[in-house]
């Protein structure tokens, strides 16, 4: 709610907060459903349920996960024994859907080729660091474990970064599922 709170208002654009399964939206109203970097939380057969409910025939129905922050052959080494060794039995069993970018998830639609493509920012190193604090599992890790593991990954980074100030592009691989809505749902 307080997100829609700070969003932008545009004349043809209704925010609402409801759950994927449940939008509350009409029959056939929607040509487009997004969903970012959350579909492996959904259940899936409501969720699909609801989707071809609301979506007009020929709708479509776009997710997107992005996969681990790429920066330096230095710095990924260090990020991936983060992300999988020391983290990794922090990670819920449903980041699994993300590191094969929701191709693993029941999908009933006709399938769209999407292009592989990536997002990126210009950070410096106490931005990255602050990113990597947001992730659960680092939290989870954290909390269950004052030790001096995290630290110890810091200062690699900060070795391998250089400069904390120097500013490197960050990249994150995006892969979408897209999907064609062919027909409404049969009425039960």
């Amino acid at each position: 709610a307080a997100q829609i709170a700070n969003a932008s208002a545009h004349p043809r654009v209704q925010y609402r907060v409801a759950s994927a399964e449940q939008s509350g939206l009409g029959d056939t109203c929607i040509d487009l459903i997004t969903v970012a970097q959350a579909l492996h939380w959904f259940d899936h057969a409501a969720f699909y349920a609801e989707v071809s409910r609301v979506a007009q025939p020929g709708g479509v129905l776009a997710a997107w996960t992005y996969g681990l922050t790429r920066v330096a052959p230095a710095i990924d080494a260090i990020v991936d024994t983060l992300y999988e060794d020391l983290l990794g039995p922090w990670w819920p069993p449903e980041r699994r859907h993300v590191e094969t970018g929701y191709r693993d998830l029941p999908f009933p639609f006709a399938d769209i080729p999407a292009p592989g493509f990536s997002m990126q920012l210009s950070w410096s190193l106490p931005q990255f660091i602050a990113y990597l604090h947001t992730w659960s599992a680092l939290q989870r890790y954290v909390k269950a474990n004052p030790s001096t593991a995290i630290d110890d990954i810091e200062q690699r980074l900060a070795r391998a970064w250089g400069e904390a100030d120097r500013v490197r592009t960050v990249l994150w691989p995006l892969q979408l599922r897209i999907g064609r809505i062919e027909s409404p749902p049969t009425p039960p």
